[in-house]
Parts: structure tokens; C-alpha cells; sequence
């Protein structure tokens, strides 16, 4: 039976999935028999994903008939999300032309996964469909994934080898894939100026039941650093510039069933980046969801920081400790501390559960703003 009708848009034609089926499979022949698709259930926003399912179905193979599963993501321009209405109409050429939503393809495109350092790998890519001028749909293979938890050793294993695919020569002589010109400074007068600093600026906000307790000391430590963003930003730009996957936090880094590397997922952001760039997301990401505590992250971070290092080591990027730790100072406090504030939620009623949240968010931005203090 056949119904991909989940699929709208995202779906192909009955020959060229038989071309990808046949591919998954290692056949050089494929006869289809019957697909489907299922909406796949995803909690967390993403302004450039219009869905994600599972195509399953049967396929004819050397006289015998085999099952197949595949994972298909539909990717669109920033303008076609729903949220894209909340950004101010004055502004809404320039933010629409800063998400880089073509990267992703690009990299599946690519033969990226060819050179990834040992322990790191990417789904295999079936196929890369555009849809239209504003979209298009990637095909993956399934991808094996151990449910183990995100001990101190496994984020340093991370750490480790994030760090070796910053210094990959291979990976980064691929940086520029995407074709697209985000940059740390497009950040700060995007997303930090046009919708952070208003809301650090606001007495409003600062009044807020969810901010005025969790936030208190840190209102006078935040818009100092935010009276010293020209300077910071400048002094992060100056940083050596590597590689990085862009969005590194556990969620896109899938546990292999060796239980010693990681398939590496979600590359919207990839491309050149400050040395030290993907610690911030793999060292806060759970924390700021709401799915670990936010009381350890000194430890975490020096074991982390350490590991990435020796990453670069092995990869023949050779930076001093200090130097690493500076860069990711920074880059903690401008992409994550500053915009710690829960303001997505200070429309709703203060409930235990965000006022828990809003603790944890006020933590890190503590956290960033000593690590900065203490490597300046």
C-alpha cells in the first residue's frame, strides 16, 4: 500500500525513491511494492525545518521482497516559518538573508562524511531533492543510536573529538560549503542587537516574576558586558579562525552503538568559525532545554576545554590552552549568556517548571560571565 501523503511537498517520484531504496540497500535493481510515511514527533523549534518522516515500506530485491526505512527533512528559507511573523517588518529583508538554510544540503551534498576524523560520522545522504527555489528535501539512512546517558567521560570524548574536527585540514577545506556569509558579526547586530539588547534594556523584563529573582545580581554584570560588546566582539573576531559544526550540543551528536564516537547531525550552521566554537552548545545545549542541571559546568567545562585542545593537538593545530579558553569565553557570553534571560516564556504563567528553568538559564549566564572575567 502507498501513501506518502504526509510527505506534501517533500515527497518525490516512485522511480527516483527506487533509485535511493536501491542505494540504501546495495542492490542495482529495485522494484517497489509499498511506502509510507509518518509524521515524526519533534519537540524543539527550528525556523528552517517544514517537517521530518519516516518513509518505511517493501521493495522487490533479486527475486525476494526486503523492507526499507528512510529519514526525510524538509528544509525551507527563514520566511516560510511560522515564527518568521514575529520579526519586525523593517527588518525582515536582512534577517531572512542571515539564516543560512542552504548549508545544510550543501553538506550532504558534499563528501564531508569521507573525512571526518575517526569516532565521527554523518548519515549517508540517498539524496538531495529541491523542491522549489526556497526548499528542499534530504533523504538519510537510518542511523544506529546508543540510549546511554551524557557522563563526564562522554562529554569529554566529545569535546575530544569536536576538537579534531575543528583542526581537520580536510574538514576545513570545506568550510565554505554553504556558500553562505554568517558571521559572528552579523550575530551581534542581528540577533543580540535587534532582539536581546531591547529586552536587557527593558525595566519590564527585569521585573518579570521568572527574572527578578533568578537574575537579580546579574542584571549590573550583564549590561556592563553589553557596554563592552564592540570590544568583545571585536577581540572574538580577532580569534583564530577553524571550523565547526555550528549547533554541537548532545542532540546532534548521536551516540553510536560502539559507545565511542558520535554520528553528527543538524549541520544548518556549519562553516568557519572562532577556535572553541562548539564547546558552548555541547557544554550548556541540555541545560538550557531543561534536561540536566546547570551545577556542574566548571568541572565540565575544564575537562571539556581540555579534551578539545588535544583534539587540535592531534590534528596539528597547536594553541595554547589560554588562548582556547579565551575564545570560548567569549563566544559563551555573546551567543548564550546574554540571551539567557527565558524571554520566549515571560508571557506565560510563572509555573515551578520555569521557574526552575529560568534558575538554570540564570546560572549559565553566571558562569559565562566569571569564565570571562577570569580569562581576561
Amino acid at each position: 500500500m502507498d501513501d506518502r501523503s504526509a510527505l506534501g511537498p517533500a515527497d518525490v517520484e516512485d522511480p527516483v525513491l527506487a533509485e535511493m531504496v536501491a542505494a540504501l540497500l546495495a542492490a542495482d535493481d529495485v522494484e517497489l511494492r509499498s511506502s509510507s510515511a509518518q509524521v515524526v514527533d519533534y519537540d524543539l523549534p527550528a525556523i528552517t525545518t517544514g517537517g521530518r518522516w519516516w518513509v518505511t515500506g517493501t521493495a522487490a530485491v533479486d527475486g525476494r521482497v526486503r523492507e526499507f526505512r528512510l529519514f526525510v527533512k524538509h528544509v525551507h528559507e527563514w520566511t516560510r516559518s511560522p515564527l518568521f511573523t514575529e520579526v519586525p517588518p523593517e527588518i525582515r529583508a536582512w534577517a531572512a538573508a542571515m539564516v543560512p538554510w542552504r548549508t545544510e544540503g550543501a553538506v550532504y551534498r558534499s563528501d564531508l562524511g569521507e573525512h571526518l576524523p575517526s569516532g565521527l560520522a554523518l548519515p549517508r545522504a540517498l539524496g538531495v531533492h529541491d523542491i522549489d527555489e526556497g526548499s528542499y528535501s534530504v533523504w538519510l539512512e537510518p542511523v544506529p543510536v546508543a540510549e546511554t546517558a551524557w557522563d563526564l567521560a562522554r562529554y569529554r570524548r566529545a569535546a575530544l573529538l569536536l576538537g579534531r574536527f575543528a583542526g581537520s585540514p580536510h574538514v576545513r577545506s570545506l568550510a565554505d560549503v554553504g556558500g553562505h556569509e554568517w558571521t559572528i558579526a552579523s550575530y551581534v547586530e542581528g540577533r543580540l542587537g535587534h532582539q536581546v539588547l531591547p529586552i536587557l534594556g527593558s525595566e519590564d523584563v527585569w521585573r518579570h516574576p521568572l527574572v527578578e529573582g533568578a537574575f537579580a545580581d546579574l542584571r549590573p554584570r550583564m549590561l556592563g558586558a553589553v557596554e563592552r560588546l564592540p570590544a568583545l566582539t571585536a577581540e572574538l573576531l580577532a580569534q583564530p579562525v577553524l571550523v565547526g559544526h555550528g549547533d554541537a550540543c548532545p542532540n546532534n551528536l548521536l551516540v553510536r552503538p560502539d559507545r565511542d564516537g558520535f554520528t553528527m547531525i543538524d549541520f544548518g550552521f556549519f562553516g568557519p568559525v572562532p577556535v572553541g566554537f562548539d564547546l558552548g552548545q555541547l557544554l550548556v545545549g541540555e541545560a538550557q532545554l531543561g534536561r540536566c542541571a546547570a551545577d556542574d559546568l566548571a568541572a565540565r567545562d575544564e575537562a571539556c576545554l581540555t579534551a578539545y585542545a588535544e583534539g587540535l593537538a592531534a590534528e596539528g593545530v597547536e594553541l595554547d590552552l589560554p588562548t582556547v579558553r579565551r575564545a570560548h569565553a567569549l563566544h559563551l557570553l555573546l551567543f548564550t549568556g546574554l540571551s539567557a534571560i527565558p524571554f520566549e516564556h515571560l508571557g506565560a504563567e510563572p509555573t515551578d517548571a520555569l521557574r526552575a528553568m529560568a534558575a538554570t538559564r540564570a546560572a549559565i549566564a553566571r558562569y559565562s560571565l566569571d569564565l570571562l572575567d577570569q580569562t581576561g
